[in-house]
């Protein structure tokens, strides 16, 4: 129970895994209209320009009532192109003010200032390009190679989905695309183990992919991938380590089973080697595994609805019964964790917004253009996701720790969004989301999420 005890107070002493979820969703979207504005390379190309995002956060998560958060990203951008597309070089840079309400704030700092950052940078070179440029133009296999700070995903993002400093090397032989991948974190991102006093993240990560381009409807891959804790306590825990070194193994798919109706697909099986709550001379062998099956339609009809089927899979283990992911509170009872714990990302919800660790979930989603054709919101689209959530093992912890009933069932949300792009230059969003907790809770008040925010590109 002390262990226990010991990670919730250090999850609630800082950001809550659902506050960083909550935050990434946010920075997708942005991401999503900034890339969408890049043109394709020409023969010569330098360009640059920016982006001012407002957004505005009010939420319940079982703590407080209401938490208000406001948060302004300033984002200057510029990219050189050379010979068509062969040589690229890319930077951005992100300045943000953060500013809760007082008393909100999760550490007690009200306001904040982050940055100037490195966003993303980095240089990128294409074989196929750089002979295409020289006249060379029947060649039947190509080769990039990407260095510096950007997103990394294998697979469909399940085990990894992340903004990396790395090297990426890229081969398309024929009808098979491989990927090679040395990598490490950012040191300004949150580790996984929220128990664990440091100051920065040190993790490293090695990995190779295959993907077959033979079929035209499916895309069948395979990958392997190696993650090695380097992070050091800036506070030394007697008696307690918290190395986390693990192994993934993934196999999917992505394509389209008949017209409109498409899919994606990923298995992944986790070992390695993890420390147990109070486990200092001896680790774990992690035995873990997760699972991902997506379904979309789209209506080939005016509005362009379209309907998704999703279910999420994560495996957990009954020991860890302070946290999925902490090191204290984690296992205790035997050698072998079966808890699972990646780098990847899945829309879990807006509101309850959990870890993929021990859990079940079941997502059933739509959204439409309601005014497609009108001069004024022809770019408005209205959706909605609705999520089941139920824990895998029924003693275990999920990520949210104030689920403090040993019951499976942990509750259902729904969710609404509206996303306008109102000009070229100008994005809104407006996201809800109302969690009604199970029984694994004992406070069963609902607890509601509103975020809204503006993005002007410049």
């Amino acid at each position: 129970m002390l262990g226990a005890t010991a990670g919730a107070t250090a999850q609630s002493a800082r950001e809550s895994d659902a506050f960083l979820n909550q935050q990434r969703a946010a920075r997708d979207t942005i991401w999503s209209q900034i890339d969408d504005e890049l043109t394709p390379a020409q023969e010569t190309d330098f360009d640059f320009g920016g982006s001012y995002s407002f957004h505005l956060f009010i939420y319940d998560d079982g703590i407080n009532s209401s938490r208000t958060f406001r948060r302004n990203d300033l984002r200057v951008w510029s990219r050189l192109v050379l010979d068509e597309g062969a040589h690229e070089f890319f930077a951005r840079v992100r300045t943000s003010y953060l500013d809760f309400n007082d008393g909100d704030s999760f550490d007690g700092n009200d306001n904040d200032w982050e940055g100037p950052n490195l966003e993303r940078g980095y240089y990128k070179f294409d074989l196929r390009k750089a002979l295409r440029a020289a006249g060379h133009d029947n060649i039947g296999y190509d080769l990039r190679v990407k260095v510096g700070r950007d997103l990394v995903e294998f697979g469909t993002g399940l085990a990894l989905s992340q903004v990396l400093d790395h090297v990426g090397v890229q081969a398309v032989v024929g009808d098979w695309e491989f990927d090679g991948l040395v990598g490490r974190t950012v040191g300004s991102q949150f580790d996984f183990d929220r128990s664990r006093p440091i100051d920065r993240e040190r993790r490293t990560f090695f990995g190779a992919q295959a993907q077959y381009l033979g079929w035209d409807d499916h895309r069948p891959f395979a990958y392997v991938l190696w993650q090695r804790d380097h992070n050091n306590e800036i506070v030394p825990s007697p008696l307690q380590q918290f190395d986390y070194d693990s192994f993934y193994v993934g196999l999917g798919s992505r394509g389209e089973i008949v017209q409109n109706l498409r899919y994606s697909t990923e298995w992944v099986y986790e070992s390695g080697h993890s420390f147990g709550n109070r486990r200092y001379l001896h680790d774990d062998v992690i035995r873990a595994w997760a699972f991902d099956f997506e379904l979309e339609y789209l209506f080939d009809v005016h509005t362009h609805p379209r309907a998704s089927l999703e279910y999420i899979f994560a495996s957990g283990d009954p020991d860890r019964t302070g946290s999925p992911t902490n090191a204290i509170g984690g296992n205790r009872g035997d050698d072998t964790d079966r808890g699972f714990n990646a780098f990847g990302y899945r829309d879990t919800g807006l509101s309850f917004a959990p870890v993929m660790s021990n859990i079940h979930i079941w997502r059933a989603g739509a959204s439409f253009y309601p005014f497609e054709g009108d001069r004024c919101l022809d770019k408005l689209e209205l959706g909605t996701n609705w999520f089941m959530y139920w824990k895998n093992r029924r003693d275990g912890a999920v990520s949210d720790t104030t689920a403090d009933v040993q019951s499976g069932y942990l509750g259902w949300e729904m969710d609404y969004y509206a996303n306008w792009q109102i000009a070229n230059d100008l994005f809104w969003t407006v996201r809800s989301g109302a969690f009604f907790p199970g029984s694994a809770f004992s406070d069963q008040t609902t607890r509601t999420f509103v975020l809204t925010g503006v993005t002007w590109s410049f």
